[in-house]
């Protein structure tokens, strides 16, 4: 849901999934699987969809495979009348996008006047959403200059991943600005963020148990405080689970198991994330539907697709992706330079920065 504040910029609230790109197993962008994942997500209770966040491995797609995925998500918000933010790209942005999501300037470090100063600077009609997450940018940021940031005319809103609940975030939520969003971003720590007054999330893990994280935020929302914990306390395993290798290497584990996507692949630096891991964060996604909640629902692999268990087939999958990564790698070293740049269609090399 949506309403005007801020000086006429849109206040967002609910659940918003910052989408995966998946590959098909030739390599290649899995255009109508993520079309797919982005009707799922949306058909289950997300407000909207983010394309091109961290999650989707942006630096590691060509500028082709970013426009496809773009227009792609674009065309999916339009038919359900749903949000769409776009996160750093060189594509081209529909005129309808609802919000650009800006990382805080990464690794140099500017201070805190520094990033007050960059995001003044952001120009444009497209409101932003800040995404503060210092254990990955290096630059921790107050709750007084996060007020400073939110008096800028363009700035929305904030995906808040700061690693947890802190005395800055407890300063921040004691006080919010006016009209201005505040998103959770760490998905483990969403619903204690959420009873502090926070507007909703972007959560990666909300790909999986998709209605049980709307619902969380609605039961917030609504002061149905028991019905939040409960379902607070169920959802955050799972997120623990998803995020126990680099993101997002077992979300893509799990919905490939579960016939969601092609492949389970991810674009170097990453490596697909272990059998182990993936085993563990699919049991406690079946544990969810088992109990019947909300969490297991409608939007949830295990009920809405045919579900394979990550048994000893699988894992062997998983096993020789890896193998084949690692190959890879050293066929690639071992090859002449030349011939191809990075980000190119064929063999994109990108470093994503998280969620």
């Amino acid at each position: 849901m949506l309403g005007r504040d801020h000086a006429g910029i849109m206040t967002f609230t609910g659940l918003y999934v910052p989408l995966i790109t998946p590959f098909e197993t030739t390599g290649g962008v899995a255009l109508d699987a993520l079309e797919q994942l982005a009707r799922d997500v949306l058909a289950a209770g997300a407000r909207g969809l983010v394309a091109l966040g961290t999650t989707g491995e942006p630096s590691a797609l060509s500028d082709a495979e970013q426009q496809a995925v773009v227009d792609v998500a674009a065309r999916v918000c339009r038919e359900h009348s749903a949000s769409l933010i776009v996160g750093s790209t060189s594509a081209t942005v529909p005129p309808d996008v609802t919000a650009r999501l800006v990382l805080v300037p990464p690794f140099v470090r500017p201070g805190e006047d520094g990033v007050v100063a960059y995001f003044a600077a952001q120009a444009g009609d497209v409101p932003v959403i800040v995404y503060h997450v210092p254990y990955r940018t290096g630059q921790e940021l107050s709750a007084g200059s996060l007020r400073r940031i939110a008096a800028v005319p363009c700035v929305a809103g904030i995906k808040y991943a700061g690693g947890g609940i802190s005395a800055a975030t407890a300063d921040l939520m004691a006080d919010p600005p006016d009209g201005f969003a505040v998103l959770g971003g760490d998905d483990a720590v969403i619903s204690p963020l959420l009873a502090m007054g926070a507007h909703g999330g972007i959560l990666a893990s909300a790909h999986l148990a998709t209605a049980g994280f709307a619902e969380l935020i609605a039961a917030w929302h609504a002061g149905d405080t028991v019905r939040a914990r409960a379902l607070g306390n169920r959802l955050a395993p799972l997120s623990l689970a998803l995020f126990a290798e680099p993101n997002p290497t077992v979300i893509k584990g799990v919905l490939h198991a579960t016939g969601r996507i092609p492949s389970a692949a991810v674009r170097l630096p990453l490596l697909p994330a272990a059998p182990e891991s993936v085993q563990a964060a699919l049991r406690l996604l079946e544990g969810l539907a088992d109990r019947g909640d909300q969490a297991g629902g409608p939007g949830v692999a295990v009920t809405d697709h045919p579900a394979r268990h990550v048994g000893e087939a699988d894992a062997v999958l998983v096993v020789a992706e890896r193998e084949l990564a690692a190959r890879a790698v050293v066929a690639e070293a071992a090859l002449p330079q030349q011939g191809t740049e990075a980000g190119g269609v064929e063999q994109e090399a990108g470093s994503p920065a998280g969620r």
